[in-house]
């Protein structure tokens, strides 16, 4: 399982349940690397997504106590169902693609991340782990900048030395 995520130059995140850029070249390179895989989200994620409805050509794994079924998603309602799930699937196939509060959850149990670093201040409310502090994470690739939407990004991947594993 891996993360993917898009932060600006302070590990921000989003703000109002929301991206804090618009970047077509971040939005294509989701894409490519997530159709015809498994995404995993909180509800917060599936309910900021346009319609509040699961993204198209993947399978949608919803972390949500209490929440209600969707179509077109499976929502799980403990930690214990949710690993239950993701079970079900090879690892590299398995997006964590937020909130928050998922990503810090889930970040032990990753053995890598996808990061876009956009290289400016989103005013962010909501943070992603500095992996550059973090100890057993390391950078092994970074993509030569790509200007989108007036801004400056980097496509980077991360490996995590100390992957957990789920005890039930």
């Amino acid at each position: 399982m891996r993360a993917i995520v898009v932060v600006d130059k302070h590990w921000g995140i989003g703000k109002n349940n929301d991206l804090l850029f618009r970047l077509p070249a971040d939005m294509k390179h989701f894409r490519e690397e997530t159709e015809g895989k498994v995404v995993v989200m909180g509800s917060n994620t599936l309910l900021s997504f346009p319609g509040g409805k699961p993204l198209k050509n993947r399978t949608n794994i919803v972390l949500w106590p209490g929440g209600e079924g969707r179509e077109g998603c499976t929502v799980v309602q403990s930690l214990g169902e949710l690993f239950a799930e993701i079970d079900k699937y090879p690892a590299e196939q398995v997006f964590v693609v937020g909130g928050a509060m998922l990503y810090r959850t889930l970040l032990p149990y990753c053995e890598g991340a996808i990061v876009t670093k956009a290289d400016a201040d989103g005013g962010a409310q909501v943070f992603f782990e500095d992996l550059d502090a973090l100890a057993g994470w390391a950078c092994f690739s970074e993509s030569e900048p790509v200007e989108t939407n007036g801004i400056r990004i980097r496509f980077c991947e991360y490996r995590n030395a100390d992957v957990k594993k789920f005890v039930r």
